[in-house]
């Protein structure tokens, strides 16, 4: 009974405590059909696209032309892997109308982690 009576003490000081917080929205949390929440994984990984496709130019512009044609290399070979994974990871559920939502994901967390890497890399070079 008291380890009853703890478990509830602690599940109540949680809630009490995130209660005054504000919960960020997860996207898509408001889809309601397999059509929007693939609509709506297809503009997340838009955004995402477009914030790699700036840290990228913004990488770019800190180089030398050498360097730039090193990371255009670079991106390419990238582009082509990310392409590749993210249709082999979603391929499981060919034929099936997840399946673009699920790749449409995998692009998303593909490229959000390249724009982690970009980024890194700006950093480096402006020390």
């Amino acid at each position: 009974m008291k380890l009853l009576t703890t478990g509830l003490m602690v599940l109540i000081l949680l809630g009490v405590s995130n209660a005054g917080q504000k919960q960020k929205p997860k996207p898509c949390e408001d889809a309601q059909s397999q059509a929007e929440m693939t609509i709506c994984a297809g503009n997340e990984y838009k955004k995402a696209d477009a914030q790699l496709n700036k840290t990228y130019q913004e990488l770019a512009a800190m180089l030398e032309d050498e360097d730039k044609a090193e990371l255009k290399t670079a991106e390419t070979a990238w582009i082509k892997y990310r392409d590749a994974h993210c249709q082999f990871a979603s391929d499981q559920y060919r034929g099936g109308s997840i399946r673009p939502m699920i790749e449409a994901i995998c692009l998303t967390d593909v490229t959000n982690n390249r724009t982690t890497e970009l980024k890194n890399q700006i950093k480096e070079r402006k020390q």
